[in-house]
């Protein structure tokens, strides 16, 4: 499985962002990690691993982004507005940056994303607030309530990257087409938000697949996850 590092400049951000790449030819598909977690977590906790047939068989291409979450939502040493600020900064380095990238290198209009417990959330996240750019969304083990990390504080920018609070009012053509994945286990602590996400999808008439299995909130039920949402690409 052909693999690269491929690090790129950022605008946005003012600095590089690191990024591991699985495979030469296939439908782009990007990775968050998990809290706080680098762009080589995927590697390690053998999740690309588990996506090894698609790649080698070309059906996929891998993109590990590096997250920034130490400077969002878990920068308890910044104010609450600036933790969402920092945050709608990455999303806009996504948008505007790597999926364009990714568009031209793989000859596509739309682009996968995926991520397992708080990766899940930023894919989730991003895919609802740019569901022009996402063909395919698989969330494994998230949770979507940013609430947590605002220590009280509630502004506008929140509510537009807190999805249980911006989507039952949103709009958009592109939900209706995208394909949607809510991956839980019965023993995961975040299976709530999971059904709670599926209620508000469900009473907007949006096609999703909520998938409970067995097991808890890890990453042997992830890679279990992963290759099955893959087959859908």
């Amino acid at each position: 499985m052909q693999e690269a590092y491929r690090p790129f400049y950022s605008p946005t951000l003012g600095h590089d962002v690191e990024m591991l790449v699985f495979g030469e030819v296939g439908y782009p598909v990007i990775i968050f990690p998990t809290s706080r977690g680098r762009y080589y977590e995927a590697k390690d906790f053998k999740l690309v691993e588990a996506a090894q047939w698609f790649v080698e068989n070309q059906k996929i291409k891998l993109y590990c982004v590096d997250g920034v979450d130490a400077h969002t939502w878990y920068a308890k040493h910044l104010p609450p507005a600036q933790r969402v600020q920092n945050h709608i900064r990455y999303d806009h380095m996504i948008s505007h940056e790597l999926v364009p990238l990714l568009q031209g290198e793989c000859h596509v209009e739309k682009v996968a994303v995926a991520g397992c417990s708080f990766g899940g959330y930023h894919a989730l996240n991003f895919a609802f607030r740019h569901p022009e750019q996402v063909g395919y969304l698989f969330s494994m083990g998230a949770a979507f309530d940013m609430r947590q990390f605002m220590d009280g504080h509630y502004d506008e920018n929140f509510y537009f990257n807190n999805p249980p609070d911006y989507m039952p009012d949103a709009q958009n053509e592109h939900f209706y087409q995208m394909n949607i994945v809510l991956g839980t286990a019965e023993d995961d602590f975040c299976k709530g938000s999971n059904f709670q996400m599926s209620d508000i999808l469900h009473r907007k008439g949006i096609r999703h697949w909520l998938d409970v299995r067995p097991g808890t909130h890890d990453w042997p039920v992830w890679r279990a996850m992963f290759p099955h949402y893959l087959s859908f690409v």
